[in-house]
């Protein structure tokens, strides 16, 4: 498909093609939506297999970033970048090109970390732009999101508990966690103060071999993590994990992960609910790190984040509840619920540019 009849499908606003000769830079930046407010979302490194792969992963989490800002009430839009590479081999100058190109756009994207990038990176492109959160706090802004979007994560756990088993405690609960990177650790962490009973799996040894060593954790292979019996599976990787192919593996109750786009297709939801699989939406589940970050742009309050992030306990009660009441998948119903929002609410934005948006490290 072409790519104007692709981004024409779903009313994409602007995708920017970066390239820059002399660091290799090779980039992408989609925006989906400036309705409620900037294009806000994560810069993605990763060597794909092709640019085909590229444009397509970036469009897919640019919308999902317009659904998760709507659902979670931010007065944000959908953006997403991805620069193709392998992360290991990043460097300063290519860093500073991208932010060059983030500048460009004049603040209707705003950058943040996100797999393959890291604080010290936005850090750089602070040096370029000031349209850049989840920057160290010595410069003004809350550090690393992954924290955050963790925490999210178990309250929506809670609330998954709290609807299937009458209670939001996951006490002896049996939790598979997929991928054990910044977030997956820090889940694994909550989980284990929970005293839940988790067993994890990566396809990075390094990283399982650290959680099972800080936490005395179970080990599963990568292969097999959604198809071992438990309470709740929770993708904490890449996306498409859950398939035609999987979902008839699948021996949890319910899947609650922080892996954007799990979904291999919109088929999948109604696989989910026949396999009678309480599937919590991931942009409802992961929002935690875009409402950390989104209160930089206010100037960032530490408590105040945080009373927000827990909100996704009553965010994913509200998307379950309207699923049973409508008859609907859970992904219609977060679905419904975000385009309410951006109909609604529109262009309605606590957040101007050179007000609330600070030119800093410039």
């Amino acid at each position: 498909m072409d790519v104007f009849d692709r981004i024409g499908d779903e009313d994409y606003e602007q995708v920017v093609f970066c390239h820059d000769r002399p660091t290799g830079l090779r980039a992408v930046i989609a925006i989906h939506s400036t309705r409620l407010g900037p294009g806000l979302g994560g810069t993605r490194y990763h060597p794909y297999a092709t640019e085909d792969a590229a444009v397509e992963d970036v469009l897919r989490l640019s919308k999902g970033m317009t659904y998760k800002s709507a659902v979670a009430g931010l007065d944000l839009g959908g953006g997403k970048a991805v620069i193709i590479g392998d992360p290991r081999h990043k460097t300063e100058p290519l860093l500073r090109a991208y932010g060059r190109f983030v500048d460009s756009l004049g603040g209707r994207y705003i950058t943040a970390e996100d797999v393959g990038t890291t604080q010290a990176d936005m850090d750089l492109i602070l040096r370029e732009t000031p349209f850049v959160t989840g920057v160290s706090q010595s410069l003004g802004g809350s550090g690393d999101p992954s924290a955050a979007t963790a925490t999210g994560v178990l309250y929506a756990m809670r609330a998954v508990a709290n609807v299937l088993w009458g209670g939001s405690s996951l006490e002896g609960r049996s939790v598979v966690v997929s991928g054990v990177g910044k977030v997956g650790y820090s889940l694994v962490r909550h989980l284990v103060e929970e005293r839940a009973v988790v067993t994890v799996s990566d396809v990075s040894t390094a990283a399982v071999d650290r959680a099972a060593t800080d936490f005395e954790v179970a080990v599963v292979p990568p292969e097999k993590a959604h198809a071992l019996e438990c309470d709740i599976f929770s993708p904490c990787a890449l996306g498409g994990v859950l398939t035609p192919a999987t979902i008839p593996e699948l021996r949890c109750a319910a899947v609650v992960g922080s892996a954007n786009n799990q979904l291999l297709d919109a088929g999948c939801a109604d696989l989910l609910a026949e396999a009678g699989v309480l599937y919590a939406p991931d942009y409802v589940v992961n929002a935690g790190g875009i409402i950390n970050v989104a209160e930089e742009l206010r100037g960032y309050d530490r408590d105040r984040a945080d009373g927000q992030v827990r909100r996704i306990f009553d965010t994913t009660a509200a998307v379950l509840a309207a699923a049973t009441s409508g008859g609907v998948t859970t992904v219609a119903a977060a679905d419904r619920m975000a385009e309410r929002r951006l109909e609604q609410v529109g262009r309605v934005s606590l957040i101007r540019r050179g007000a609330t948006v600070p030119v800093r490290g410039r």
